[in-house]
């Protein structure tokens, strides 16, 4: 059995546009705090990562360079478009191909090597996207969430943040994808349903509700919550937990303006990363082991799907 801790590098930018606010920040908390955090918590526990990038944040100097350190340590670098629009599945099918190419130079240009794997922003990937990764060489695609909870909790936010006389960049995806398949799949047309295409790693759901399996929810969860959620993953061939680089930060940090929209900053760090713990500890103990996407992608490709 394999299981995979990727983490998506969104810069704090990101979440105040989640919530349409306007004021927003250019905070690099998540280049400058919150990596050196994940690599100190991975090698605790021995766990390769696969780090999804968004390729405009590496045009600053540190933070290109902070990426290269956490390669040649080993940890995968994969590809989270060049610029993070929310809305990349409405956008032109060329603009599409300039985001997963010119994230993948950055990427390049940072670390030395191409990046392979892709995750779109905000999980919400189409058809039209899937031609576009596959026209730039991606080899594996990990972003469809089959998650009746957080698909529901997402188009409530969206809403109330309307209500409010705010607009969320973050859009919600196409309400079939909650009858994908929950484990390792060679994506059909459409994407949700099983075929001969690219190899698909979705992000992980609890076996029966199907329930987030993801940091938000095991931080928020905390460690009793957490080993919880983790037991109703266990005997899965892939646990592919995916995490975002503010699941190590707080409102200590930095991030007051945050904690009035995002009830994960109000809990403290070290909550957080005891409940992480929990979660990769019980997954070792039953037998798990820790690979990177791309190795999950090899290695889950030779099982039956």
């Amino acid at each position: 059995m394999l299981a995979a801790v990727s983490v998506d590098l969104d810069e704090i930018g990101n979440y105040f546009a989640i919530h349409g606010l306007e004021a927003g920040s250019r905070s690099n908390l998540v280049y400058d705090v919150a990596i050196a955090r994940l690599l100190d918590w991975a090698g605790a526990h021995s766990i390769p990562l696969t780090l999804f990038a968004v390729g405009e944040d590496l045009e600053r100097l540190q933070s290109a360079a902070t990426l290269r350190s956490a390669h040649r340590c080993g940890h995968e670098i994969a590809n989270h478009s060049y610029s993070h629009k929310y809305d990349l599945v409405r956008r032109d099918y060329s603009e599409q191909i300039e985001e997963i190419t010119k994230g993948a130079n950055a990427i390049q240009r940072a670390v030395g090597t191409r990046p392979i794997g892709f995750r779109a922003p905000g999980y919400t990937v189409s058809d039209a996207l899937f031609a576009a990764m596959k026209e730039c060489d991606v080899s594996y695609d990990s972003s469809v969430f089959p998650c009746p909870a957080y698909y529901g909790a997402k188009t409530s936010a969206i809403a109330a943040i309307a209500l409010r006389g705010r607009k969320s960049r973050s859009i919600v995806d196409d309400l079939r994808v909650l009858t994908a398949p929950t484990s390792p799949y060679n994506i059909g047309a459409p994407y949700w349903r099983r075929g001969g295409g690219m190899r698909e790693l979705p992000i992980q759901v609890t076996r029966g509700l199907r329930l987030p399996y993801i940091g938000t929810t095991l931080t928020l969860a905390g460690p009793i919550g957490a080993r919880w959620l983790t037991r109703m993953c266990l005997g899965e061939p892939l646990v592919n937990l995916e995490l975002h680089g503010i699941d190590v930060l707080d409102a200590s940090d930095g991030l007051e303006a945050l904690v009035p929209h995002q009830p994960d900053v109000r809990v403290q760090l070290q909550t957080k990363l005891d409940a992480l713990s929990e979660a990769v500890t019980m997954m070792s103990k039953r037998g798990y082991q820790f690979v990177t996407l791309s190795e999950a992608a090899q290695k889950s490709s030779r099982r039956p799907a």
